[in-house]
């Protein structure tokens, strides 16, 4: 007999995740295990280091999740693991956890897009709260500090299918969140320092354009995917553009400044560093996130009205940003167009998202083989 129950596990990058969700629409539990701390001293998540804390957390919290969810494996329809993308070493950790698991109990194994979860975490929360779900197509913008991808998504029955029609060709919006904060001497991960810090500070100080994108990087993909070259963000010219202002402007004494007493500091925050930034530090910051934030509400609103979308849905921890959802929700408004982003805690890695998206594929009997394994550079859509 069907439960709908499904153990989704997360483990691409530096959350070690698992949880149990009811037919893609109920959140039993969700618990994660988070490593900020191993990977703050060094400004960046470390691969082997990510490995080894996934090892180390995740029997923990897949018995935390099935506790408070308050069923046993035996309950389970199935279980949900990330494939891919995301860090070899730590896929496969959540990937042979998820087969140790599946294949003794005869559950079947179900093979998840960490992508495609991050949109299901948005339609999780539309069904949990809301009850109606988005109207389709939906654009959706999956941003973290892994990807920034553009999506169209459509529902064929009880399938998901994504047509990708955008992305960047070179760093994420929150890799570039985290190397700014970072030269700036602030903490990790970055988007949230500078999330807390840019409203203290003129978003106008410091005048920040895109350049355009060079015509042989986007003619190789267009050849490839169809894209069209407006869809295309690249993010490493405006973090260039910060370390020349900070180079220009002398600031490297007040950053130094500012790291070293930050480092003095347990468990330093936002809050923090406010009194350790002057008003040029603060307009810099405020320019960056307006910048970045523009170009992505841009870009993602021109491809709704190109492609005829009913609605739009931003994911991914960028998600999170509070600039972000207000410039997002303004301009939805004023087209007329639903917008949906997930809560904070379902913005950032997570398994709920995981298992939701498992859902449908266990309807349609879309199971992984036994030979599963990590692909690290995994594509999501056509």
């Amino acid at each position: 007999m069907r439960t709908g129950l499904i153990l989704g596990i997360e483990s691409s990058c530096d959350e070690t995740a698992a949880a149990v969700v009811r037919e893609g629409r109920e959140t039993l539990s969700s618990i994660v295990a988070s490593q900020i701390a191993t990977h703050a001293r060094y400004g960046g998540v470390v691969p082997e280091l990510a490995s080894r804390e996934h090892l180390r957390n995740i029997m923990p919290v897949v018995r935390a999740a099935l506790t408070e969810a308050n069923i046993t494996l035996d309950d389970l329809d199935a279980i949900a693991v990330t494939e891919g993308p995301g860090l070899a070493g730590a896929l496969l950790v959540g990937i042979s956890y998820a087969k140790s698991l599946a294949f003794p109990l005869n559950k079947p194994l179900i093979a998840i897009n960490h992508l495609e979860g991050h949109i299901h975490a948005v339609l999780l929360e539309q069904a949990q709260i809301q009850g109606d779900a988005l109207p389709l197509p939906a654009i959706a913008l999956v941003v973290s500090g892994g990807h920034t991808h553009l999506y169209l998504a459509r529902q064929q029955h009880k399938s998901w299918h994504y047509k990708n029609i955008g992305h960047t060709v070179d760093d994420a919006a929150g890799e570039a969140f985290d190397k700014v904060a970072k030269l700036l001497g602030l903490g990790y991960p970055g988007g949230p320092w500078i999330d807390a810090l840019a409203p203290h500070g003129n978003p106008a100080a410091v005048p920040f354009s895109f350049a355009q994108i060079k015509p042989k990087v986007y003619r190789k993909e267009t050849q490839r995917h169809n894209f069209s070259q407006q869809f295309f963000f690249s993010f490493s010219g405006i973090k260039t553009a910060v370390l020349r202002y900070v180079q220009t402007h002398e600031m490297a004494a007040s950053i130094e400044a500012r790291r070293s007493t930050l480092a003095r500091i347990p468990n330093p925050r936002a809050a923090d560093a406010l009194p350790l930034c002057d008003e040029q530090t603060l307009g810099l910051i405020a320019s960056f996130q307006r910048a970045v934030v523009e170009d992505l509400r841009r870009k993602t609103f021109q491809a709704a009205e190109t492609f005829g979308a009913a609605s739009i849905l931003v994911s991914g921890g960028v998600a999170a940003n509070r600039e972000l959802r207000v410039r997002f929700t303004a301009e939805a408004a004023d087209r007329g167009l639903p917008v949906a982003f997930p809560s904070l805690a379902l913005s950032t890695d997570n398994a709920a998202m995981i298992a939701a998206a498992a859902w449908p594929k266990l309807l349609a009997s879309e199971f992984a083989s036994p030979e599963l394994t990590a692909v690290a550079s995994l594509p999501l859509g056509t």
